[in-house]
């Protein structure tokens, strides 16, 4: 898409703003609606949205599938070990009043470490299903028919 100068200024436009309402999802899903998962279906469209433009392989040069499939593996680890460390506090699973010295401030350091899990994983994974869908090259046999 070399010649196509038009997209590459818009994306490189459009971009950066995605990004940002990505970490406003992020970081605004414990006060509102939003939260992990859809700040990670974002952050991801940014990236599919450089994909398009500039090409698959530019992406896998920036973001590597071995490196996605590693921060998808830390984000669930991240989730998974809120709730162990909360067990090993004496609480429930993911019972975040024992985080902090105060329940309240507890339930929020809970949730905000969680869902960052939450965004983590899934923007990873999106991307390497994105990757996976438009690297796969299916053979094309016309004779079948």
């Amino acid at each position: 898409m070399e010649h196509h100068s038009i997209l590459r200024v818009v994306s490189k436009l459009l971009i950066p703003p995605i990004i940002l309402y990505a970490l406003y999802v992020q970081w605004h899903g414990d006060y509102g609606p939003g939260g992990g998962f859809q700040a990670g279906v974002v952050f991801a469209v940014a990236f599919i949205l450089f994909a398009l433009v500039y090409g698959v392989d530019e992406m896998m040069r920036i973001l590597p599938p071995r490196l996605l499939h590693a921060l998808a593996g830390i984000g669930v680890l991240i989730y998974a070990g809120t709730g162990v460390v909360t067990m090993l506090l004496g609480e429930n699973f993911l019972g975040y009043n024992v985080l902090a010295h105060d329940p309240r401030h507890g339930q929020e350091w809970g949730i905000i470490v969680v869902e960052f899990g939450v965004g983590l994983t899934v923007a990873s994974v999106m991307m390497s299903i994105f990757i996976a869908f438009a690297c796969h090259n299916p053979p094309i046999k016309d004779e079948e028919w």
